[in-house]
């Protein structure tokens, strides 16, 4: 069965791409360094040309998370942020923009805010997209039931070790496919897995919904040798740390934009 392919900010971002060029997906995390600096991020990002941007919700015992993501999580934490706070920034960016917003939220965030509590304020303040890292396919059914009434899609995540279950992983996504560029935790690397390209035809086989690739891509040079693989980039760690860097010199805006830039540039096969 084809994953689910459903008119959402999502799924029209991606049809507004052209033939042969990526969308540019960056990550941030939420809060880090505060919350009205993560409204500024956004719309910078924005401005430098990012199509979707994925916002990490911070949690203390992250599953796929770097030491880069970690540290910012922990940033965020220290200063108090929490999802209802996150929701009312997301009302703020609503107010300026309408680029698609992904949450990244792990299992125990949404069980301790509610299902119901957290489609209802996704879809009263405008967040696009879901990506439960630690959620089990075979546990997806009670939020897939739920999500049919709201407009808000449940990002499925496609790796390497998927394998034979591709199908079964990609079947009960919307939005665009999370594809696991290398095993292991975020962070920048310097080469990616050799079945990585294997692993795109597979999972392109078993879906028609967009490929994203993420996970160690840190440079405009990875994003051209991915580019013929996937229908975007999920740019995560490299920028995180950039923002990390601008806190000590007051430059996070500039560093973000810089970068954004250039990889969305990279994107466009430019």
């Amino acid at each position: 069965m084809l994953a689910t392919v459903k008119e959402t900010r999502i799924s029209k971002c991606f049809n507004s791409i052209d033939k042969g060029e990526n969308a540019f997906i960056p990550y941030i995390t939420a809060g880090d360094p505060n919350l009205e600096k993560t409204k500024e991020i956004v719309l910078a990002l924005e401005k430098a040309g990012a199509d979707i941007v994925e916002l990490g919700i911070p949690f203390s015992d992250p599953l796929a998370d770097g030491p880069i993501i970690q540290k910012a999580a922990g940033r965020s934490l220290e200063n108090g942020t929490n999802l209802e706070k996150i929701f009312k920034t997301v009302e703020e960016i609503r107010k300026e923009t309408d680029i698609p917003l992904v949450f990244l939220i792990y299992i125990n965030t949404v069980l301790q805010f509610g299902l119901e509590s957290l489609l209802e304020r996704c879809r009263e303040t405008g967040v696009d997209g879901l990506i439960i890292p630690d959620l089990p396919v075979e546990e997806r059914r009670e939020l897939l039931d739920l999500m049919e009434e709201y407009p808000v899609d449940l990002i499925p995540l496609a790796s390497l070790t998927s394998k034979g279950r591709v199908s079964e992983v990609v079947s009960c996504g919307s939005g665009f496919v999370y594809c696991i560029s290398s095993n292991g935790v975020t962070g920048k690397r310097n080469s990616f897995d050799n079945n990585l390209g294997e692993m795109m035809k597979n999972v392109r086989k078993a879906t028609d919904l967009p490929l994203a690739i993420g996970f160690g891509i840190s440079s405009e040079d990875q994003i051209r040798e991915l580019k013929n693989l996937c229908d975007g980039v999920i740019v995560g760690s490299a920028l995180v740390e950039q923002i990390e860097k601008g806190i000590e010199d007051n430059s996070i805006l500039e560093r973000v934009y810089d970068m954004a830039f250039k990889m969305k540039e990279a994107a466009r096969g430019l």
